[in-house]
């Protein structure tokens, strides 16, 4: 469930956020008539702005116990997919950017109190690992994810399409590259928000994220 790459892929501070208080991300129409030579990193920037308007719409008006309720038994909940995504992201990022992660250098760990070592970010959990995750509020993972977010932009915005092709993982056959990271992460964390929409949907009948 975290991100991870294989060779058939191509290459705040620590509070609530009132949600409703939220900016929309820049539209990609917007992005295009501002200029048509659009960079690879504002391309990304745009992206990665639809995995922050896809948790927003989830945690808008969300009760607690809607967060962790589990539809079928040992199932994730929208609680845990989307720590768990924010998680990825900042693990992941903070790793390719040489930054502290959001987690533990803005206090978010200590505020969400989990039961886990402050490097867990989700991937390989069992069941009963997820039913742990219990937040006090929606505005709890807004918070966090909103302070990820805005980390994950500020590196990006300053990208060259040159520092795309840095290889950051030399594990892989062939090495992972910076460019083919960020793709990964993109990836992983846009199916995971549109797995907490469809729990949103499912649990909250009439919900929609429009």
């Amino acid at each position: 469930m975290g991100a991870r790459e294989d060779r058939f892929r191509l290459p705040v501070s620590p509070i609530e956020v009132d949600i409703e208080a939220l900016a929309t991300p820049v539209a990609l129409t917007e992005m295009a008539n501002r200029k048509a030579d659009m960079k690879a990193n504002e391309l990304l920037v745009e992206a990665y702005g639809r995995i922050l308007e896809t948790v927003q719409a989830v945690l808008k008006d969300v009760t607690n116990e809607q967060l962790v309720q589990q539809t079928v038994p040992d199932s994730n909940t929208i609680g845990w997919l989307i720590w768990h995504l924010s998680r990825v992201q900042d693990d992941h990022l903070a790793e390719v950017a040489g930054l502290d992660q959001v987690w533990t250098s803005q206090g978010w760990a200590d505020r969400f109190g989990l039961p886990f070592e402050d490097a867990a970010i989700g991937f390989g959990q069992s069941p009963d690992e997820v039913a742990k995750v219990q937040v006090e509020s929606a505005g709890l993972l807004m918070g966090y994810y909103h302070g990820v977010h805005d980390q994950t932009i500020k590196f990006l915005g300053e990208l060259s399409d040159r520092d795309l092709d840095r290889v950051v993982d030399e594990s892989w056959d062939p090495p992972v590259t910076l460019g083919v990271r960020l793709v990964s992460v993109l990836s992983d964390d846009l199916q995971h928000a549109g797995q907490a929409a469809y729990l949103r949907g499912l649990i909250d009948k009439g919900w929609s994220p429009f």
